[in-house]
């Protein structure tokens, strides 16, 4: 096998790499084309598949006909403007091009020598955010993937905050830790409980208020009760912008009970979060300084393709002795570097940090500022058609770009009715193919989640889904 066949031959790479940027472009520039949520069923993709991996070399031409016949049809679209469920995460020109960087270069970012440029460019850029956001300097960032493994990053370093040496001894013999939350809380806290041997009913949840924010006064009356049980109190996750509802805990007030009490805080504000480069959106994140860790995801509203986690802490030396294992193939020489793999379970590090470096490069601060403001003042608006409609509440304060809120048509008042009124409604308006959205429960009623911050959203897609929402519901309820 000469050198030449030993991987695509360059030719080649540049006439497909061509053709597959022009694919690119064409799509995100068509993509209201295509319905936002796949319109199959289970299964469907996976038969047009062959069983097993092909034997000879199959040609690219095949590969991309195969894309565009099989793969596309079952794509939901989070590019797309009228994609409007869960937390938006739409990917940038810029962004998408750093990832294709990223990938050519395939370095492993473990330690400093493996790759110095990823390294530096990581504190760089993460220096940057971190002043964006308005974080003091004590704060070191890191890249980790996904908000999930953020927060169990953090949760391991409450764990060893306790100073009960966890770490040689484990969790044996050890009173028993209690982590506190509220029923609003990401799941992925208990996940990382669960991950960590906390276990569930290590994971206590604090009421909340009217709006859905944890009330401090009952947070420390469960602390007190806990230790007066003989358990360890170790960890406390506050919220800016919930999941359900995007409530906002009062972090200030939790910060002061932890402070006193001895206990790790965790603030899970990876949806929210970037919206504190606003000073108009201040207010909602006052007491984060204050807080242990934070995490914060670029890929959910700063248009960096998924993934892309970052986990604040200003106690970077507490999760340094939570994961430090370096054996001797890995010691290096280097003084005063950074090494990001004594900071996780991870060794393998992928160079995420050039697409955040693209982004924030291509678009400026202020460039990401006008397009956060677009996305509230559209969030506003909507607020404002549901308000006036007398056949549509909301039902949660709106802080960010999130609007939770159900149908209630004059003649229906049963809750139960209610329910199963918004559970088929939403059922239509998807399957229309014109909107995806989803649905959370408050309080026990049934809720549809309007979630505005793609990047290429604009005002007539936000007014093309309320008209949506509306047809549909007339066609059910005459």
């Amino acid at each position: 096998m000469s050198k030449n066949t030993l991987d695509m031959p360059s030719d080649e790479f540049k006439k497909y790499g061509y053709q597959l940027i022009d694919w690119v472009a064409d799509y995100l520039d068509n993509i209201e084309k295509y319905p936002v949520l796949a319109q199959i069923k289970p299964g469907e993709v996976k038969s047009q598949l062959p069983k097993t991996a092909p034997t000879d070399r199959e040609t690219f031409d095949d590969m991309i006909n195969d894309l565009n016949k099989i793969i596309m049809p079952g794509v939901t679209h989070w590019n797309h403007p009228n994609f409007m469920a869960y937390f938006n995460s739409t990917s940038s020109g810029p962004g998408i091009l750093g990832e294709l960087l990223s990938a050519a270069f395939n370095s492993n970012g473990m330690v400093w020598k493996s790759n110095p440029s990823g390294t530096e460019l990581e504190e760089t850029v993460l220096n940057w955010f971190r002043e964006m956001i308005g974080l003091p300097a004590n704060y070191l960032g890191i890249v980790y993937d996904t908000a999930s493994v953020s927060t169990m990053h953090a949760i391991a370093a409450a764990r060893e905050y306790t100073g009960l040496d966890v770490r040689k001894k484990g969790l044996s013999g050890l009173p028993k830790f209690i982590l506190y939350c509220t029923e609003h809380t990401h799941s992925s806290i208990e996940k990382g409980a669960l991950t960590l041997g906390i276990g569930m009913e290590g994971v206590r949840k604090i009421p909340n208020d009217k709006n859905f924010a944890m009330i401090p006064e009952k947070l420390a009356e469960a602390i007190s009760e806990d230790r007066s049980k003989g358990c360890l109190p170790f960890c406390v996750v506050a919220t800016i912008g919930t999941t359900s509802s995007t409530a906002v805990d009062p972090v200030d007030s939790i910060a002061d009970i932890c402070i006193r009490e001895k206990i790790w805080l965790h603030v899970d504000s990876a949806y929210a979060g970037v919206t504190a480069m606003l000073p108009e959106m201040k207010m909602y994140f006052k007491g984060m300084d204050r807080a242990d860790s934070i995490v914060i995801n670029p890929h959910k509203w700063l248009f960096v393709p998924v993934d892309f986690s970052v986990l604040f802490t200003s106690k970077p030396e507490v999760l340094r002795n939570a994961f430090s294992l370096v054996p001797d193939y890995l010691k290096t020489s280097e003084e005063s570097v950074i090494n990001y793999m004594d900071y996780g379970i991870q060794l393998g590090r992928r160079f995420r940090s050039l697409k955040f470096w693209f982004v924030l490069r291509y678009f400026g601060i202020e460039g990401l500022r006008e397009r956060l403001r677009e996305h509230l003042r559209l969030t506003q608006l909507f607020a404002g058609w549901v308000d006036e409609n007398p056949n549509f509440e909301k039902l949660a304060p709106v802080y960010f770009g999130t609007v939770c809120f159900r149908a209630k048509p004059e003649n229906i008042r049963e809750e139960n009715e209610l329910n199963k009124l918004n559970e088929r409604l939403l059922e239509k308006v998807n399957s229309t193919g014109k909107v995806f959205i989803v649905n959370t429960r408050l309080n026990g009623k049934f809720t549809i989640r309007m979630v505005i911050s793609g990047l290429r959203m604009e005002e007539r897609h936000v007014k093309n889904a309320w008209e949506t929402i509306n047809s549909e519901l007339e066609k059910i309820i005459s």
